[in-house]
């Protein structure tokens, strides 16, 4: 089906804008206010227009959300003080640990976003003035690093070119340098969501274990976890943060850390002030199926949907199996555009995402633009240093083939571009790459 589709319609839409199509194309309603009057004088809103039909989601979170998940999470006001939330709560913990790959740690559920598990991770397990090792690599990596140095960290950075990962001998080199174990933590964002770049986790704790270091291993799984497969008993991290809006396919509103017995004992002298992330109130109040605040009911409905369809699947490994086989062809239709990827060693390489360079000239804040008023087409703007250099197409979470091949079949009928006529040098390429994967599976 997926070849018929692609034989029959014109060049995949990504390629064809990522060539160059010119942002003058934008409808001029892109740039209507469709609420102002027209007797009116005023400026109208930018991108105020939202194109009719369904809107195309194509970004590494928040991510398209399964419908059995959205009834899920459709019910009335309830009271989690009532005798039937804590056997509720106590699955929805257990339900968590499958992400992680763990029987070990302890899982907690915030209510927040990622950024709120960065912080419990930090907080929970360090003290000020604390020698940890980071890597940086990406506007998330920064962001992190940023935290802990505003929490009163002292931070060894380590950077690396944005669409690198993080360099396991360097860590390696660093630690044996530590003599005097000074470093109490390892911060290594596992999926650096700006470049498309998944770090090897599992090559960074044996750089670890060959320094003999005993610090920490803290990971962000932000976009990975859930999608990506994560072994954190295997591996031996001692804290991972995800979020519900990436690979588990929910609305933004959850945090999810989880701490091995290592990091729990390390709590116990971290003087990091943490008062709403406090993993000693999770605790003390989790093991009876309570909370120590008011939790988000509809999400947790939600995770217990999104981790059975996760189950029905078949499990991580086939999840994780899904998530490379989009992700390869999606590789495969940017090579036959003739575009090339920020992140240039396989090795690196993210099946939560694709970072797509466009050309000198074109700025890929307008290929996005165009996308999105011309087709109801929602991609991911570069950010921060590769802002206006790539776009990013996400796949993770609840994402398949003919959801990616979607984008072929915008493009359709719209082959020859009215403004600017068919993208130079590249008609009908890319097609056959990505769909040939996806057929073989």
């Amino acid at each position: 089906m997926l070849r018929e589709l692609s034989k029959k319609h014109a060049l995949p839409l990504f390629g064809r804008l990522a060539r160059g199509l010119s942002a003058s194309a934008l409808p001029e309603q892109a740039y209507h206010d469709p609420q102002s009057s027209p007797s009116t004088n005023s400026e109208p809103a930018p991108f105020s227009y939202t194109p009719p039909g369904r809107n195309h989601l194509f970004v590494p979170g928040p991510v398209n959300i399964h419908e059995r998940v959205l009834r899920a999470m459709n019910v009335p006001g309830q009271n989690h003080r009532d005798p039937w939330f804590a056997q509720f709560f106590k699955d929805c913990l257990e339900d968590s640990k499958l992400i992680y790959g763990t029987k070990e740690a302890t899982p907690f559920i915030f209510p927040g976003t990622g950024t709120g598990g960065w912080e419990a991770a930090l907080c929970n397990t360090l003290s000020p003035g604390d020698k940890v090792v980071c890597f940086r690599y990406g506007l998330f990596s920064h962001l992190w690093i940023d935290m802990m140095q505003r929490l009163g960290l002292d931070v060894h950075i380590v950077d690396r070119p944005w669409g690198e990962g993080a360099d396991e001998n360097i860590l390696e080199d660093i630690l044996r340098k530590d003599t005097e174990k000074k470093i109490k933590a390892v911060c290594v964002v596992h999926n650096e969501t700006t470049t498309g770049v998944t770090s090897d986790i599992a090559g960074c704790r044996q750089a670890m274990d060959a320094a003999s270091h005993p610090a920490l291993l803290l990971v962000d799984g932000v976009s990975s976890i859930g999608a990506l497969e994560f072994k954190m008993d295997e591996w031996r991290v001692d804290v991972a943060v995800t979020g519900s809006q990436k690979a588990l396919s929910l609305p933004t509103g959850l945090a999810f850390v989880a701490a091995s017995p290592k990091a729990l004992e390390a709590m116990k002298t971290a003087q990091l002030k943490r008062v709403y992330y406090d993993f000693a109130d999770m605790l003390r109040t989790n093991p009876s199926g309570s909370v120590p605040y008011t939790p988000s009911l509809p999400l947790l409905y939600g995770l217990r949907e999104s981790v059975r369809l996760l189950r029905e699947e078949g499990g991580m490994g086939a999840v994780a199996a899904r998530h490379h086989r989009l992700a390869e062809g999606v590789r495969r239709a940017v090579e036959g555009w003739g575009l090339q990827l920020l992140c240039k060693n396989p090795r690196w390489y993210s099946d939560s995402l694709t970072v797509i360079e466009t050309p000198p000239g074109v700025d890929s804040n307008r290929v996005v633009a165009l996308a999105y008023a011309k087709y109801d087409l929602s991609l991911g703007i570069g950010l921060a240093q590769v802002n206006g250099k790539v776009f990013r197409i996400g796949h993770l979470g609840n994402m398949n083939e003919l959801m990616l091949a979607r984008a072929a079949v915008l493009g359709g009928q719209h082959s020859r571009d009215p403004h600017q006529g068919e993208p130079r040098g590249v008609r009908g390429a890319g097609r056959e790459g990505e769909v040939d994967v996806w057929k073989r599976g």
